[in-house]
């Protein structure tokens, strides 16, 4: 009996044993893949990175190349230049804004042969250069204008500026702490670069070389003679708060002087729109019924 009991229950440890085993099994490959990262299952952000690698980023490159191939003379470093005074370099890379414009030439270029296909054939040797150049030039256009607006933007935050940090100088703060003030309380490009300051000097740069970087990368005259002040004034152990109420008196006038400017400039500007649209459509009121009086007299 007890040699018939324990072959029972080895048979039923056996049956037992085998039938389990595939699920063991199957969930020791589950534990020792989930351990490793080795099997999972594909998702759509999955699908989503794929093709951005297979396609977008493949297709990206040669749409960069095509501007360098049309303008040997552009420069990796002077697009990075213009995208970092344009307040762009930590959205836009120099690559991508490379692809962009590849791809603004090549679709223009499209659109000029639907134009041509639409019109005749003889007017794309007309539309096809026409448009592919416009595509090429016009993302360089909307960068300067960018830069432009940018380096105005600058000019007209930087008098307030500096009073904020003749204020806390004059309180009892160090220049670095000055413009920590300042980029709590104010905003606007002039704060991203003083904020970009105060990252550089923090890495290791010193005051002057990264006063410098600034300068060369908001490229202003107002601001260029408030990092001549300021390095003067370290170098000669001037009162920083003074030399700062001075560059804000002159920063101040130097902007009043250009608003006066815009507004002696504005008659110039509308005469032409003015003449162009406004008298004519006077001339027709006015003197339209006269004509068609003396059109029914004579008539």
């Amino acid at each position: 009996m007890l040699i018939a009991f324990l072959c029972i229950a080895a048979a039923t440890f056996a049956v037992a044993e085998v039938a389990t085993y595939p699920a063991r099994l199957k969930e020791r490959s589950i534990r020792r893949a989930a351990e490793y990262g080795r099997v999972r299952i594909p998702d759509k952000a999955d699908e989503l990175l794929r093709f951005r690698e297979r396609v977008l980023i493949p297709t990206a490159e040669r749409l960069a190349a095509i501007p360098l191939k049309l303008n040997p003379r552009l420069s990796i470093d002077a697009i990075s230049a213009r995208l970092l005074a344009a307040g762009l370099s930590r959205r836009v890379t120099t690559r991508t804004f490379l692809a962009v414009k590849g791809g603004s030439t090549v679709g223009s270029a499209f659109f000029g042969l639907f134009i041509a296909a639409v019109a005749s054939p003889f007017s794309g040797l007309v539309f096809i250069p026409l448009f592919s150049a416009a595509g090429f030039i016009v993302p360089e256009m909307l960068l300067s204008s960018r830069i432009r607006s940018r380096r105005e933007a600058v000019r007209g935050d930087l008098p307030d500026a500096l009073d904020l940090l003749a204020v806390s100088v004059e309180a009892g703060l160090g220049f670095d702490g000055a413009i920590t003030k300042l980029t709590e309380h104010m905003g606007g490009p002039l704060v991203d670069e003083f904020s970009l300051l105060l990252s550089e000097m923090r890495m290791g740069e010193s005051r002057q070389t990264a006063l410098k970087n600034m300068v060369a990368r908001v490229d202003t005259a107002e601001l260029s003679a408030l990092v001549r002040a300021v390095i003067q004034a370290d170098q000669l152990g001037i009162s920083l708060g003074r030399i700062l109420r001075v560059q804000a008196t002159d920063s101040r006038l130097r902007r009043q002087a250009a608003a006066e400017e815009k507004a002696m400039k504005a008659p110039i500007k509308m005469l032409f729109p003015t003449v162009l649209f406004i008298f004519p459509a006077m001339f027709l009121v006015l003197l339209g019924p006269a004509i068609l009086n003396i059109l029914k007299v004579l008539g």
